[in-house]
């Protein structure tokens, strides 16, 4: 393995992630921290909660990280991360250790960052530590059994929200991290997906190399838990993007900016009847989804328009 220490923000053919783990079969997450890695480098310390990825990248004795990696609970990642980069700053401070510019990276799922780790994120976030935090999102606990969070999207069926006669599934919309996020006055938040893989990598690199806080919110298809084939994640990922569901944009300094300029979105229903989790839905429960889809893509082009940054095409 090489040893090279890369900057921040230096995509790196490394693989500070590397094969071996125990992911299932077809997993969009287990992608998407391989393309962050890269992007992170070798020169990071990652704190990883609770989660998908941590169980499938650390049975004990082994690991798939090449790099500094600390486990830690589901609702902490963003207090430990900013302990340790308060750590680092104070020996380097006091002589301790080199100058090394060492980036801390803190990874969480959707329920250890929009639920349990909430609090501990949007503190990190105000006390303006340098570090990224990155939400691996696959829409519910897929690690303890497909359980809703409040990252679910309405009408998905899980099993602490199951679909049935008298039950649509889940009741309440998607809630916003990357706005929740900006609403924090932080330099930089970014929407991601694995199957825009470039988009990914040079968000988190941007993330990496912007000083202070950085948020970067990575939508992750689990074929377990969204009962879809193996082999359809990476085109059920695109499908969000195009159908509005998951916009690719970036917020940096407060200016908006979306990644794909596409001038008319795919049907929503294109997107959620790949998906066995949606399969009860009703043709009117789907276009008041669209409806939604479409007001709050609308917002986001709106925000864009105002900041003055123009997306790139599809």
């Amino acid at each position: 393995m090489a040893t090279a220490v890369h900057g921040p923000g230096i995509i790196t053919e490394l693989e500070p992630f590397t094969p071996g783990h125990r992911a299932c079969s077809g997993c969009a997450e287990a992608l998407a921290v391989r393309l962050a890695a890269k992007a992170i480098g070798n020169n990071a310390i990652i704190v990883n909660a609770t989660g998908c990825m941590e169980v499938v990248a650390s049975p004990f004795p082994y690991t798939s990280w090449r790099i500094p990696w600390i486990h830690t609970l589901f609702e902490n990642a963003a207090a430990v991360a900013s302990g340790v980069e308060a750590g680092l700053k104070s020996m380097e401070k006091k002589g301790k250790t080199p100058e090394r510019n060492i980036k801390v990276v803190a990874l969480a799922g959707d329920g250890g960052t929009s639920d349990i780790g909430l609090q501990a994120l949007s503190g990190a976030l105000e006390r303006g530590h340098d570090f990224v935090y990155i939400c691996l999102d696959n829409e519910a606990y897929m690690n303890t059994g497909i359980q809703r969070s409040s990252a679910t999207p309405y009408g998905a069926s899980t099993t602490t929200s199951p679909a049935g006669k008298e039950s649509l599934g889940q009741i309440t919309w998607k809630k916003n991290m990357p706005a929740i996020a900006v609403a924090h006055d932080i330099p930089y938040v970014a929407t991601a997906c694995p199957s825009y893989h470039r988009d990914l990598m040079k968000k988190v690199a941007k993330a990496v190399a912007t000083p202070g806080p950085a948020y970067v919110h990575i939508l992750s298809a689990c074929p377990t838990g969204w009962r879809c084939p193996t082999d359809d994640a990476i085109k059920i990922g695109r499908l969000a993007v195009k159908t509005g569901t998951f916009p690719l944009y970036e917020v940096e300094n407060g200016q908006y900016k979306l990644n794909l300029n596409l001038t008319k979105l795919e049907p929503v229903g294109n997107y959620l009847k790949m998906q066995g989790r949606f399969r009860h839905l009703t043709e009117d429960t789907i276009k008041e989804i669209q409806e939604r889809v479409t007001q709050e893509y609308n917002k986001l082009v709106a925000l864009a328009s105002k900041s003055g940054e123009k997306a790139s095409p599809e």
